[in-house]
This record gives structure tokens, C-alpha cells and sequence, in this order.
């Protein structure tokens, strides 16, 4: 299996404004290069915004045009979540965009209800895993970094990917938090976070990382504004395993998802 190359677009996000941000996303994914994959932050067309009805679009919308655009430029996978409208619902909606138009898409679980996203967004109901050169990646959102539970199966994910608009005021948890997936499921994990300040006034530190499976620090993109790549070696991964199979104890259970 091939190693594989990440792009950690850690950026400002407009507020409610969704054709400056994928104005700016655009200038920013055209100085990557060489990329597997290229990461977005939660919400990146809009910030996070609890203007459900006002802001979301369809899947056939502007939004997911311009993912099929990106990634079929770079030819390289792009993702992150944005607000997805179905019927009358509303979903904070994580989506894979594959440069040959083809796409699946993750609705956050976990809503967070201390900024009452729970009153207006519709949770999701099942995880997505998704398979690229060999690697098996977990896409979640923000809030669900907090619920091991759903993250959770050792030594069969081979990626985490937690997109986010996580506060600079909990920055300490957003660490803690990422380095302790990456432990317990022996499993790299990256986490993309926004930098600047939002509508509600809530200030965003970056801190965007990715960790190995023994929880150690590859890359920190810090408090700034940043486009980093970095090179997961495949390698490592499997004989971390083999050395120390613990995932080979990890108890046995199934989620009721009511």
C-alpha cells in the first residue's frame, strides 16, 4: 500500500458569505500541489452558523459544484463539510469529492447543543468509511471528536479525519482529544481547524495537527493561517500493529442509533 499525502487548509472563513469563501478555498488549493487529499475546515462556506434555512443548499448546489471542480483541477480528493439542505431538513454534511465527480458524504452524529446546532440541524445516523489507495479513512465532524464510542474500531481505520470550528478557548481538549483517538485506535488522526474570529465573535487558535498511532505530533499548524502538506508513511502504521497488537483485545460492541 502506498503512503499517502495530506493538505491542511487552515484558513479565515467569511461569515455567512459562501461565494467568498470558495473564492479564497480556491486561491488556496491552487498553490497545492502533490496532495492526495485536501482538507477543509466544518462549515467552510459559511462558518459555523445556525442559519440553517438561510444558508444551506443542495446537493446540486453552488457548494458541491465547486468540490467537483477542485478536485478534478488538483486531481486529488477534496473534503469538508458545509450546510446540505434535504427537504425540509438540514445537515451539517461532511463530503468526500473524488476528482472524477463522484462523491459520498458523512452527516455529523453529535450536534453540539451549547451553541444549539441540535435545534437546527438534523443528526446523522451512520458512519462513513471510505477507502483511498489502500488506506480505510473515517471522516467525522467537530463535536464527535468528544464520543470515543463512535470513533471507535481499533486497528481497522487506518485514518481519522475530525474537521472542525473548534474555539481557541478549548484548544487544550482539541488536543488532548486528538492524540487520545489516535492512541486508543492505533490509527493516524488529523484534525483541521479554522483560524479568525466568527459572526457570534468566537475566536478560532488553528491548531490543526495530525498525530501518529502512538499519539506523537507530525505536524502543527499553530494560531495562524497556513496550507502544510505531510506525508502519512504507511509502513510505520502496520508494524506499530504488529508490535503491539493491543486493538487485538479491544472490546466487542454494537451502537444503538435511535
Amino acid at each position: 500500500m502506498q503512503d499517502l499525502t495530506l493538505a491542511l487548509v487552515q484558513t479565515e472563513l467569511v461569515w455567512e458569505d459562501a461565494a467568498a469563501n470558495r473564492e479564497r478555498l480556491g486561491g488556496l488549493l491552487s498553490d497545492v500541489a502533490d496532495a492526495d487529499v485536501a482538507i477543509l475546515p466544518e462549515m467552510f462556506s459559511t462558518g459555523f452558523s445556525m442559519a440553517s434555512a438561510a444558508l444551506a443548499e443542495p446537493m446540486e448546489g453552488p457548494t458541491v459544484a465547486w468540490m467537483k471542480e477542485q478536485a478534478r483541477a488538483g486531481g486529488r480528493v477534496v473534503c469538508g463539510s458545509f450546510i446540505a439542505r434535504e427537504a425540509d431538513r438540514f445537515f451539517n454534511r461532511f463530503v468526500w469529492m473524488r476528482p472524477d465527480g463522484t462523491f459520498e458524504h458523512y452527516d455529523k452524529r453529535h450536534l453540539f447543543r451549547m451553541a444549539d446546532e441540535h435545534r437546527h440541524y438534523a443528526e446523522g445516523r451512520s458512519r462513513l468509511v471510505v477507502e483511498l489507495g489502500g488506506w480505510k479513512i473515517c471522516p467525522l465532524v467537530c463535536y464527535d471528536l468528544r464520543f470515543p464510542v463512535w470513533s471507535r474500531a481499533a486497528g481497522t481505520i487506518d485514518l481519522y479525519l475530525y474537521v472542525a470550528n473548534w474555539p481557541a478557548r478549548r484548544d487544550q481538549h482539541w488536543r488532548t482529544l486528538l492524540a487520545a483517538r489516535a492512541i486508543e485506535n492505533q490509527a493516524y488522526v488529523a484534525g483541521l481547524n479554522r483560524v479568525g474570529v466568527d459572526g457570534n465573535g468566537l475566536n478560532y487558535c488553528g491548531s490543526s495537527l495530525v498525530t501518529d498511532f502512538s499519539g506523537e505530533t507530525i505536524v502543527d499548524l499553530g494560531a495562524h493561517a497556513d496550507v502544510r502538506t505531510v506525508r502519512l508513511a504507511r509502513d510505520p502504521l502496520e508494524a506499530w500493529r504488529a508490535d503491539f497488537p493491543a486493538h487485538l483485545d479491544a472490546d466487542r460492541y454494537s451502537i444503538d442509533v435511535t
